[in-house]
């Protein structure tokens, strides 16, 4: 299902960008709007005209688009599995715990020091 929906969406973003790319362009723009172009809404919002096929045609592939991506989406971040080793390595299961019981004071051995507290004598070293 998941591959059916990203083929579609890669024909609608192909059949979007030609329709575009075929419209006439309308000019001006905003250029033309503020720059002394005439102060009728006209000018501003553009003539109202019954949009054609290609124009028609973009906005319904614009929102097939949206949806599909909007669902893809959706698809791809809903119930999402491991996929590799080290991702379940991270996820460790808790280990039981054991009570903890405590030995007698007596028991304990006292920490053994790694540098002797006498000092041993040094020889000086021989003299050639």
């Amino acid at each position: 299902m998941r591959t059916f929906l990203l083929v579609l969406l890669v024909l609608d973003s192909l059949v979007v960008m030609a329709v575009i790319l075929l419209q006439a362009g309308k000019g001006g723009g905003l250029a033309a709007s503020f720059g002394g172009a005439s102060s009728s809404t006209d000018a501003l919002f553009g003539s109202r005209q019954a949009g054609n096929l290609l124009t028609k045609t973009s906005w319904w592939g614009g929102g097939a688009f949206l949806l599909l991506s909007f669902l893809l989406s959706l698809m791809y971040t809903g119930a999402r599995q491991p996929e590799s080793i080290l991702e379940n390595q991270f996820n460790p299961q808790p280990a039981p715990v054991a009570p903890a019981t405590l030995p007698p004071a007596n028991a304990i051995p006292q920490p053994q020091s790694p540098i002797p507290l006498t000092p041993t004598p040094q020889t000086p070293p021989p003299q050639q």
